[in-house]
């Protein structure tokens, strides 16, 4: 079992969660405008959608791989063609964390929660992120591959969870720091960057 790959996978990941997106300035959004257990229940709802997404991308590339070692490299190369295609997007956006740019309505928390898991399940680039992310971070040759992508998604989730509810829990110091102190979008743009650069790399080696 490679370790280092795995190491890689959580920094990866943890970069990729720290980095403004959708999902994390919505739970920031969440709670500073309605509290902290708010953004926890949509953090919830959120991280629960990946477990639908890690059981396609399992069963899907686990067949794949069976097929043909040849299809799942160009998977693979798709996946990193993909992952370069994000990093220019990224590169092309503005630096600015607008943290007013969706209003955050008051709902219940099971709403919260059930919306951020609809949110979360029923967005393609999800499904795609994952299939370009994933296959590049197999660690080992003993274990199933359907097993490796269960790991790799947990991972991806426990990650994901610890990073989010933080934000949810500090979120009044979050925004208030994001406001004073405008360098952060541009090194979190580089850092966003840097990570979608880097696993393209990674795949394709």
């Amino acid at each position: 079992m490679a370790y280092d790959i795995i190491i890689s996978f959580v920094l990866a990941t943890a970069a990729l969660a720290i980095s403004p997106g959708p999902d994390n300035i919505y739970v920031l959004t969440q709670s500073v405008v309605n509290g902290t257990k708010y953004g926890l229940a949509t953090t919830a709802g959120l991280i629960t959608g990946c477990i639908v997404h890690t059981t396609l991308l399992a069963f899907g590339v686990s067949l794949i791989i069976r097929e043909s070692e040849t299809l799942f490299f160009v998977l693979k190369l798709l996946g990193a063609l993909y992952l370069l295609y994000l990093a220019f997007k990224v590169y092309q956006s503005s630096s600015a964390i607008d943290l007013a740019h969706g209003q955050a309505p008051k709902k219940s928390l099971g709403q919260l929660f059930k919306q951020g898991f609809i949110m979360n399940v029923l967005n393609p680039k999800v499904t795609i992120f994952f299939l370009a992310f994933f296959p590049g971070f197999l660690f080992s040759d003993s274990l199933s591959t359907i097993l490796q992508f269960y790991i790799l998604g947990f991972i991806f989730m426990g990650v994901s969870l610890m990073i989010f509810s933080t934000i949810a829990l500090l979120s009044g110091l979050i925004a208030n720091y994001i406001k004073s102190h405008n360098q952060v979008g541009v090194f979190l743009k580089w850092l966003q960057i840097v990570v979608f650069v880097g696993i393209a790399i990674l795949i394709l080696i």
